[in-house]
């Protein structure tokens, strides 16, 4: 019996050694403390979202300030925006073609009598002649900017004194294309030469051949400079009347 107590408790001595050797090597191999299983599904942790928002820089305070900013300067030129709403008509359609005539014999009857009777006249080389053509009062032809005696006026826009270069002048215009100007309206009247409702810059080689014709080529120079023809021009109504014969814009 006594032997068997003994026995026991050497063994009871010998298991609380292993098991202290036990716990000491433990706390060298996991100098933290141990935790359970159903402790360590309970401990918190650091979630993707969180993460992120640690590294969001926080919002500054009204009263901060912050980092001092350098203002940019203002542009050179400032230009205003346009409204494509605010543009004109004019600017959005393209101008209309001019349409050039040349064949007489579809034009109004009192038109073409009236031409072929101004023609025939400058034709003579008697200024004279033109003087019934003119007409009087209200309804005499437009040859300046000042009333008076028309045939005097046109001799003194000759280079000489019987008036045979105005008669050139007019028979050279009468020979060009024309055009029907206020087309649809009481101002409606027939125009020579075409050039006066073109473009300059649109007229086509054989055109510039017409215009030189009646012009110098520094006289060209000069019309491309203000921007349109500026020579001799003559106009006639539909009812048959010499309206004007006048040079300018």
């Amino acid at each position: 019996m006594n032997r068997q107590i003994s026995a026991n408790r050497t063994l009871a001595v010998r298991l609380s050694a292993l098991l202290l050797a036990g716990m000491f090597a433990s706390s060298l191999l996991f100098p933290h403390p141990a935790f359970a299983l159903s402790e360590l599904k309970q401990i918190p942790r650091e979630t993707n979202q969180e993460k992120k928002a640690e590294d969001v820089p926080d919002e500054e305070e009204p009263g901060d300030e912050g980092p001092m900013q350098i203002p940019m300067p203002d542009p050179l030129v400032n230009k205003p925006t346009r409204d494509a709403k605010d543009d004109s008509v004019e600017d959005q359609a393209p101008a209309a073609p001019v349409e050039v005539l040349s064949d007489v014999s579809k034009i109004p009857e009192p038109v073409a009598r009236m031409r072929e009777l101004i023609v025939e006249a400058a034709a003579s080389g008697d200024i004279e002649r033109l003087r019934p053509l003119l007409g009087k009062g209200p309804t005499q032809t437009q040859v300046s900017e000042n009333d008076g005696d028309p045939v005097e006026m046109l001799k003194g826009l000759s280079g000489d004194q019987d008036g045979i270069e105005i008669l050139a002048i007019l028979l050279d215009v009468l020979s060009t294309g024309f055009v029907l100007t206020e087309k649809g309206t009481p101002d409606e009247v027939y125009v020579w030469p075409y050039f006066t409702e073109k473009p300059l810059s649109s007229l086509t080689p054989p055109e510039k051949v017409d215009l030189f014709r009646l012009v110098t080529a520094g006289d060209f120079a000069e019309m491309e400079e203000a921007g349109n023809y500026n020579f001799y021009r003559v106009g006639i109504t539909p009812d048959g009347q010499w309206k004007f014969f006048v040079a300018g814009d």
